[in-house]
This record gives C-alpha cells, sequence and structure tokens, in this order.
C-alpha cells in the first residue's frame, strides 16, 4: 500500500470552478485513492487551511465547507503537535521552505507517506524522504 499526503491547494482545486483544468485533475487524482492500493493522507493544519480558503477565497459556505469536510475522514489524519512543530521549524530552517511547508512534509514524513501531492514545492524534489509531485505540472494554467 502507498500512502500520499494531499496539501490544502489540491482540496481546494477540487472546488474552485474558476479554474476548472485544476479542478478537473484533482477530482480525478482524489478519485484515484479510493482504491486499495493508494491510501490519502491529511494533517490537521491542511483540514484548517482548506476551511478556511474554501470560506474566504472561495466564499463556500461555512455549513456547507463544513460538510464537504465530513469526507476528507476517509483519510489518515495527522495531529499536529508540539514535537511536529519543532520538526517542522528545522526543516524549514535546513531546507530553506517555509514553516508551513516544512510542517505539510513532517506531517508526511510522520505518516510513512512516499509522496506529497502539493504545487508550492519543487516537482519531484525529495524532502526528509518524501518526493513532491505536482499534480498539475504542464498544464496550461
Amino acid at each position: 500500500m502507498s500512502k500520499i499526503f494531499i496539501d490544502t491547494n489540491i482540496l481546494v482545486y477540487a472546488l474552485d470552478k474558476h479554474n476548472p483544468q485544476k479542478q478537473k485533475t484533482a477530482r480525478k487524482k482524489l478519485h484515484s485513492l479510493t482504491n486499495d492500493t493508494i491510501f490519502g493522507v491529511i494533517s490537521t493544519q491542511v483540514l484548517q487551511e482548506f476551511y478556511v480558503t474554501a470560506t474566504k477565497k472561495l466564499s463556500v459556505e461555512p455549513l456547507t465547507a463544513k460538510n464537504i469536510m465530513h469526507s476528507f475522514e476517509n483519510f489518515e489524519v495527522i495531529s499536529i503537535d508540539p514535537p511536529l512543530i519543532k520538526e517542522a521549524i528545522d526543516c524549514s530552517i535546513l531546507n530553506q521552505i517555509t514553516f508551513w511547508d516544512a510542517l505539510i512534509i513532517v506531517s508526511a514524513e510522520s505518516a510513512k507517506c512516499d509522496t506529497l501531492w502539493s504545487e508550492d514545492l519543487t516537482d519531484r524534489q525529495i524532502i526528509r524522504g518524501v518526493q513532491i509531485q505536482n499534480i498539475f505540472k504542464g498544464e496550461n494554467n
């Protein structure tokens, strides 16, 4: 079984009607996680960021966003705790990336994910044993 960590932007694009190509790609990739060989992982950070982005940038009604988040219960959810935050600080400093991106990476690492789906980091880069994959790379946006 392969585990893939899903960054917030993938979940947000699955809702974003303003970018139909990214919406289609995100939905297709998320749908691929419904089989027995690939398992999706998110963190409490992703849940929080999704809610804020969906309600503030996409103008989704708060209760609608909350209801959408129920479907995320199918994913493994990593809880952010003080030791993980300290690891993220170290990762941020060592890799010269933002703290928030580092927190995503160390969350993926703690869940033993092979891959991180995100458009925020360099495609194919490996940080702490997790390979970043930009699922939108090559699309005309």
